[in-house]
């Protein structure tokens, strides 16, 4: 029985609880809690917000939870440092960019179908078809979204259209992160709104081919950096366990710290990246090649996605990134 319950209560979970409720609960709570929702005290959300993430951050590590669990507050380490990839999922836990991105592969809870008990050889096809469903209902959602989001400039009310993308790309921008994921967007929409349009485009006889060229370009680079991304990510995490294995942290180590997260911030956003633009561009290519709609409207679609991206990026633009 733990000697001290106040973890588990900021989490709103039992001391029984499974690691999977400990994850579940924590990103809602952290959707509910973080600084760039609208909360009347900035202040008081974003030490809330903290609170949560030291909870989570002792008990959904095992060694840390047991001594939680034996000794309360005085059985962990007090000057634990928050790990890098819980915060990572703390900024990206937020509600703003959900309607565009979906949520992340990387910071996907493990599915209740899952049993970590079976031999790989039975849990890979498993997880895969589970990850594969995960990922069309994603995108499927998104698509919707998208849709939605382009009618009235489908409805000839294009002034208004570009006002709330204008209005949205503001709002966006303030988000942790904002900046470059709004950036992100923004490239995707255009690249795949001007490869819809040049699409029937024709050079001496032959169709250009310049956006599927640049397309396909730019994704093998994003691919290649997310790969040595990988790479980096391991040896990062091992210098970051031999910094927070320390027993005396002087403010050498500290700093050290510190530009250790940074890194792994860097190296786990490139490693996001591929998942951002791939599922970006397949909700892209289904609104822009619907079956059920007219060519007049995949047109009109593919003209607002182009000025929709155009915004995004302008933004990030004019207020630096």
């Amino acid at each position: 029985m733990a000697v001290d319950k106040e973890y588990y209560e900021k989490l709103g979970v039992g001391v029984d609880a499974s690691d999977e409720d400990i994850s579940k609960a924590y990103y809602q709570k952290a959707r509910n809690v973080h600084p760039d929702k609208d909360h009347g005290d900035p202040e008081a959300a974003a030490k809330d917000f903290n609170a949560l993430g030291e909870a989570y951050q002792i008990l959904s590590n095992p060694v840390q939870r047991e001594a939680y669990d034996r000794c309360g507050k005085d059985g962990v380490m007090k000057d634990s440092m928050v790990e890098p990839t819980v915060l990572f999922g703390m900024m990206f836990g937020n509600e703003m960019f959900e309607n565009y991105i979906g949520q992340l592969r990387l910071l996907s809870l493990t599915p209740t179908e899952f049993d970590p008990d079976e031999p790989p050889e039975v849990q890979k096809p498993k997880l895969e078809k589970i990850m594969k469903t995960m990922q069309e209902e994603r995108e499927e959602k998104l698509v919707k979204l998208l849709k939605d989001r382009l009618e009235p400039y489908i409805k000839g009310e294009r002034d208004a259209f570009v006002e709330t993308a204008k209005l949205e790309s503001k709002r966006l921008c303030q988000a942790a992160f904002g900046k470059v994921l709004l950036h992100t967007i923004g490239y995707i929409y255009r690249r795949q709104a001007a490869r819809q349009i040049g699409k029937g485009k024709r050079y001496m006889k032959v169709p250009f081919l310049a956006e599927w060229v640049r397309d396909k370009r730019h994704t093998r680079n994003t691919q290649s950096a997310a790969a040595q991304a990988a790479i980096a990510y391991i040896h990062l995490r091992e210098e970051w366990k031999k910094c927070n294995e320390e027993q005396v942290k002087n403010e050498k180590t500290l700093k050290t710290a510190e530009n250790i997260k940074d890194a792994i911030f860097v190296s786990f956003w490139q490693m996001n990246v591929v998942d951002i633009e791939t599922t970006l561009s397949h909700v892209s290519q289904a609104v822009l090649r619907d079956n059920n709609a007219s060519k007049d409207v995949l047109r009109k679609r593919a003209r607002a996605l182009k000025t929709f991206g155009k915004i995004f990026q302008e933004e990030v633009l004019f207020s630096g990134i």
